[in-house]
């Protein structure tokens, strides 16, 4: 299967945060390299370092989409670090480029990717306390989210 016939799950949420939802953001990204997908995220700290490292150690393939013009500030399991120079507007890329997004534990710049997924009509997946809208698809633990974030993947295609 060649990169491209891969689904891309955008990983978003706080970029600084609790041991609690760290460990959970990293099964979340373990959990999308073990099924064959890429993580796409917006490639620093906290959750995104999380998610990224939990791929990155299963074998997976990791993008982040950086807010400012060096590809060097990306954390050190970003495979592929895309510099943008846009800063919290490269939010928009990130879910442009994903298939699904799930959300995890954030603040007002992980409520802003959630609002441009719902606004795109990507599929979205809230791990975590988010309930905006009814579009939102629920779920309480990483297994759970990527299962049902491949589902919604599924059902686009």
């Amino acid at each position: 299967m060649s990169f491209r016939d891969k689904p891309v799950i955008g990983v978003i949420g706080a970029g600084s945060c609790s041991s609690e939802v760290e460990r959970l953001a990293e099964e979340v990204g373990r959990r999308i390299a073990e099924s064959g997908a890429v993580l796409i995220c917006g490639g620093l700290g906290g959750v995104m370092t999380a998610a990224s490292r939990g791929a990155s150690k299963a074998g997976g393939l990791t993008i982040g989409v950086l807010p400012g013009n060096d590809r060097n500030a990306a954390n050190e399991s970003i495979d592929i670090a895309i510099a943008t120079g846009i800063g919290e507007a490269r939010n928009l890329i990130i879910i442009k480029s994903a298939d699904v997004v799930i959300a995890l534990p954030g603040a007002y710049g992980t409520l802003s990717e959630m609002a441009f997924t719902l606004k795109v009509g990507k599929p979205l997946v809230s791990l975590g306390e988010w309930d905006i809208s009814d579009e939102v698809v629920r779920a309480v633990t990483a297994e759970e989210a990527v299962k049902k974030a491949l589902e919604l993947v599924r059902k686009k295609v």
